[in-house]
């Protein structure tokens, strides 16, 4: 059931403006996007300030976040001006075709409607407010509404401020950008409400479910994009294991902590077989975590649920602690923490399975590859899964990536996982639970797949059909089908 918002309704404001924002020219929106970008850049040291001050973050992580944020905008304006994304196709007409004629068709992808965007508390640029999702959207010609983060509030009315100027500024329809803060109740309103077409969020599994579920249970049930939980595993092979033992530890141990764990594609879950090598690599891991600082974690939940799932698995018998320095005693600091368990009780404690999102990883210890690939295999799907091996190692095991195909939506070799490349060939996607859509991407400029929808034009009049597909503009059609030549070849 639909629950009356406050303050002036926002999803029908952009409910009403998307009529007019959605027939903007492609050049039009790619300026609109690029305004963006930049004012954001005049929000300034300001902006920095604010954000790390309402996170615990550091000055170079929020400033390399907002580079990304605004490289994401101009990434979709070069998108739009490029015009490929639209799939626009036409298969002319063949009036003289037996036994039937065919008419004259034509398809192209159109915008969903308005779309609600959850802040991400770990990101609180780049998957906030001017984030991925609110990019991508406004590029497939969807108007916004966000709903702010409690966790860096300030930050997001900030860059709330720097999108209605650039609204004004481009000369776009008010009401396309809504901003609202709020608890649960306004969230599902939010989702709720009749006029909007899709949600896109980035959090917890138990979160991002709700969402879905209540979506589902509308009248008109609409798609969540909830990117959620991934322990994100790492294969570690026998060869490598041996010869680059103290590069391995060296460069997990760094990843594993980074932003003080609490990232989606944190390595969580360690993988190896026992023998020679894993002494070494054991031993070098705790030297490694012995050297790491303790941090301050972003806020008072999440510092909460880590300590709370870590102290869980640590009153675990049959969990051996390889590195656990004594508590940060700061309000919210946490150091890392390193533990292992062996492949069998690994494979009959489903809890040790789940994700615990924080600066922590587990190691578990198989006494084969059978027992390995059986302990890879029963994690859910992932938004990640690594591979670290010499060439022998991958000939050795060359039918691991299929598994890894199953697994997980980006496949890394000799790579750790954090660090998402924002690029068209990106997938930070996977498998239920790490995503409620497998097919799509969060990241990368395939990630406007999601707010789109084809829709084909029969036998329509030229008068009356989009620009991009209007005989005139032939040239710039992305692909021209001759459909007899179709039918034919198959």
């Amino acid at each position: 059931m639909h629950t009356q918002i406050n303050n002036t309704d926002p999803v029908q404001k952009a409910a009403e403006a998307f009529v007019q924002y959605r027939k903007k020219s492609a050049e039009e929106k790619a300026l609109f996007l690029e305004e963006i970008a930049e004012q954001i850049l005049a929000l300034g040291d300001e902006l920095i300030r604010t954000a790390c001050s309402e996170t615990n973050l550091p000055e170079g992580r929020i400033m390399g976040e907002r580079g990304r944020t605004i490289g994401q905008l101009k990434a979709f304006a070069a998108m739009l001006r490029e015009g490929s994304w639209l799939e626009a196709s036409i298969d002319t007409a063949i009036p003289d075709r037996a036994p039937v004629p065919k008419p004259d068709i034509r398809k192209m992808m159109v915008p969903l409607g308005p779309v609600v965007v959850f802040g991400a508390s770990n990101f609180p640029l780049a998957f906030s407010t001017a984030g991925g999702d609110t990019a991508s959207a406004f590029a497939a010609g969807c108007t916004v509404i966000v709903k702010a983060h409690s966790a860096h509030p300030k930050t997001s009315v900030l860059v709330a401020d720097a999108i209605r100027k650039a609204v004004e500024k481009s000369g776009m329809p008010d009401g396309i950008f809504q901003h609202v803060s709020g608890g649960r109740h306004l969230g599902e309103s939010l989702v709720t409400h009749p006029k909007t077409a899709a949600v896109g969020f980035t959090g917890s599994t138990s979160g991002g479910r709700a969402l879905f579920d209540m979506a589902a249970s509308r009248k008109n049930p609409i798609p969540v994009f909830a990117e959620m939980g991934s322990i994100n595993p790492v294969i570690i092979l026998p060869g490598t294991l041996e010869k680059n033992t103290a590069a391995l530890a060296t460069s997990y141990a760094a990843s594993i902590s980074l932003s003080v764990g609490q990232f989606c594609t944190n390595p969580g879950l360690l993988l190896a077989i026992d023998g020679p090598g894993i002494d070494g690599f054991r031993e070098a891991l705790s030297n490694e975590f012995s050297k790491l600082s303790k941090g301050k974690m972003l806020y008072d939940r999440i510092h909460e649920s880590f300590v709370q799932n870590r102290e869980k698995v640590l009153a675990n018998t049959s969990v051996t602690l390889i590195h656990h320095s004594e508590e940060a005693v700061g309000e919210l600091e946490v150091t890392s923490t390193m533990a292992e368990v062996s492949g069998s009780d690994f494979l009959q404690q489903q809890f040790l399975q789940e994700e615990i999102f924080g600066p922590y990883a587990l190691l578990v210890v198989c006494k084969n590859e059978e027992e390995l690939i059986s302990a890879w295999k029963s994690v859910s799907g992932q938004l990640t899964t690594s591979i670290m091996g010499t060439d022998q190692d991958f000939s050795n095991y060359s039918s691991l990536v299929d598994d890894a195909i199953q697994i997980a939506g980006r496949i890394n070799f000799n790579m750790v996982p954090t660090g998402v490349e924002v690029c068209p060939s990106m997938v930070h996607g996977g498998p239920y639970p790490a995503t409620t859509d497998s097919r799509f991407t969060a990241v990368g400029l395939t990630a406007v797949k999601r707010w789109i929808r084809p829709v084909c034009f029969q036998n329509a009049p030229d008068h009356l059909l989009p620009v991009e597909l209007k005989n005139k503009n032939e040239k710039k059609i992305w692909r021209l089908v001759n459909s007899e030549l179709t039918q034919r070849d198959i």
